[in-house]
C-alpha cells in the first residue's frame, strides 16, 4: 500500500473547522428551537419549559466553544505556555454532569501550549469513551514542563474505537475526514510536543497516556 498524502495546512483547517461546527450545531439549533417556542406558546409552563432549553444549550455552546479555543485553537502566541489551571476548567465546562465524576489531580502550572492541548484532546477522547457516565481521573506522569498525563476512564462498556486508536498511536492508513481530524490532530500534537500516546484497556477501563517519547 502506497504511504497515504499527509494533510495540506490548509485541508487540516477546514477539518478542524468543520469538527468544531459538528459540536456547536446542536446547541445552537437548540436555542433556536427553544426560542421559537417561547415566542409561540401561550402556555406558562411550556414558556418556562422553553427557556430552560435555551438556558442549557446556550451553556452548552458557550462551554464547547471555550473548550475548542484551547483544544484547537492557537489560543496565544507562538510558543505560549497555558495553564493546567485553565485546561481543567474547560475540561470541567465540556465533560461534567451528574453521571460523570472528574478527579483532577494536577498541579496548578503552566505548560507548552501543545503539550496542554494534548491533555485536552485526550480528555475529549476518554470522555467519549463512557458515553453512560462513570469516573474520569487525570493524573500526572513526571513533573514540571516535561510532565505527560494519563487519564484512566472507568465506566459501563468504556470502549474506545479501534480507528480512534490507530489515529492516535500511528499515521492514518485512509483518507482524514471531519470525523476522524480530532484524534488525528492529537496524535500530530503529541509529535510536536514529544509526547508519546498509549492506550491500554480493560473491562470497563480505558486508559490514555501521554509521555516523553
Amino acid at each position: 500500500m502506497s504511504e497515504l498524502k499527509p494533510l495540506e495546512a490548509l485541508d487540516l483547517a477546514a477539518l478542524l473547522c468543520s469538527r468544531v461546527c459538528h459540536d456547536v450545531i446542536s446547541p445552537v439549533g437548540a436555542i433556536v428551537n427553544g426560542l421559537e417556542i417561547f415566542e409561540d406558546e401561550k402556555d406558562e409552563a411550556m414558556k418556562k419549559s422553553a427557556l430552560d432549553l435555551v438556558k442549557k444549550s446556550a451553556n452548552q455552546a458557550s462551554a464547547r466553544l471555550q473548550f475548542a479555543r484551547i483544544a484547537f485553537g492557537a489560543a496565544g502566541s507562538a510558543g505560549a505556555a497555558l495553564d493546567l489551571g485553565d485546561a481543567e476548567k474547560a475540561v470541567r465546562g465540556l465533560l461534567h454532569d451528574e453521571r460523570l465524576t472528574i478527579d483532577w489531580n494536577l498541579p496548578r502550572l503552566l505548560l507548552p501550549k501543545n503539550r496542554v492541548k494534548v491533555l485536552l484532546n485526550l480528555a475529549l477522547v476518554a470522555g467519549s469513551s463512557i458515553p453512560r457516565g462513570g469516573r474520569l481521573t487525570v493524573d500526572p506522569i513526571g513533573e514540571g514542563e516535561g510532565m505527560g498525563f494519563r487519564l484512566t476512564a472507568e465506566g459501563p462498556y468504556a470502549k474506545v474505537q479501534a480507528a480512534v486508536e490507530a489515529l492516535l498511536t500511528a499515521p492514518p492508513t485512509e483518507a482524514v475526514d471531519a470525523h476522524a481530524i480530532q484524534p488525528h490532530y492529537t496524535n500530530l500534537l503529541a509529535q510536536n510536543a514529544a509526547l508519546k500516546i498509549s492506550l491500554t484497556t480493560a473491562p470497563e477501563r480505558v486508559v490514555l497516556s501521554a509521555s516523553a517519547a
